[in-house]
């Protein structure tokens, strides 16, 4: 009677705990779980289908360790008891053919997932992409807007339905450009101009952030992407022409220092290669030619 109460008392515990996990996770946003771009949708899309699949080994197999652990208990008289049996074809069969069927499910969807979704490949769109460089400092993110002619630290705007071509790059320890509702993640590292093409289907405010630790001040890594309308981003962009700060390699030094929690500031972009500048910074001087 002892036993079974504890086994009641594990299958509500399990059974607390799966209906906690599931009330956490519909009544809290997680980022991932509730994307708002076309990318994120289609990431989304792929874990839950890829989850499913191994469910679909991991579930018989908390089932059977359970049940087996429980029939074949040390007090169980009436458990068979079979010293010699050492192979079942419909067994192997199971254990064998489900996972490499799945296995083999799983390489087809990564293959055509893995080319879909690759980070280099720009968005087809009738609307005309937006170029944003994203430059990983210590401990903040400098956005640069070379077609609008701004620099903005930690703040992002751009129009909804709007391809963004982002091109990323570090000058400080290797970071993680991430906005988790529109897509994943893509390496920021010095001398290296990654990129990402990411897209908002709707309106709205987007956490973005550094995945990768990178020292004291990595938890204040973080800023707001806003998705605007076409007028608000226009209107937007007039108003940070209006400042009178400008960002040109001077200030830009400045800056470059380590500092943390740094507020939003708003830049004209006064030197329009400081990106390529950026990139050359880490770069071995190329030796000259003859070729007379």
């Amino acid at each position: 009677m002892k036993k079974k109460f504890k086994v009641i008392i594990l299958s509500l515990l399990f059974l607390g705990m799966f209906a906690a996990c599931v009330g956490y996770i519909s009544t809290h946003n997680i980022p991932v779980l509730n994307p708002d771009g076309m990318i994120g949708l289609k990431e989304r899309r792929l874990l839950i289908t890829a989850s499913i699949l191994m469910l679909i080994v991991v579930i018989p197999v908390f089932i059977f360790t359970f049940a087996f652990a429980w029939k074949y208990r040390e007090n169980n008289e009436s458990a068979r008891h079979e010293p010699d049996w050492e192979h079942n074809y419909i067994a192997e069969y199971c254990w064998w053919g489900v996972p490499l069927v799945i296995i083999v499910i799983l390489a087809i969807i990564t293959w055509k997932s893995s080319h879909e979704l690759n980070p280099f490949k720009p968005l087809e769109s009738d609307k005309k992409p937006i170029t944003i460089q994203a430059v990983a400092l210590q401990w903040k993110w400098l956005f640069i807007y070379p077609e609008q002619g701004i620099a903005v630290v930690n703040y992002l705007q751009f129009p909804e339905k709007t391809p963004l071509n982002f091109e990323i790059t570090a000058d400080a320890p290797m970071n993680s450009f991430w906005i988790p509702q529109l897509g994943g993640q893509i390496y920021a590292m010095p001398a290296m101009r990654s990129k990402l093409h990411l897209i908002a289907n709707q309106t709205g405010v987007f956490r973005g952030c550094s995945s990768n630790i990178s020292g004291t001040g990595f938890a204040g890594m973080y800023f707001k992407a806003r998705s605007s309308t076409e007028e608000e981003f226009d209107a937007w962009v007039d108003s940070v022409k209006q400042s009178p700060n400008s960002m040109e390699l001077e200030k830009y030094n400045q800056l470059v220092k380590p500092t943390e929690y740094v507020p939003v500031a708003y830049y004209n972009l006064a030197q329009e290669d400081l990106f390529d500048q950026i990139l050359m910074k880490y770069l071995p001087p190329q030796e000259s030619t003859n070729n007379e």
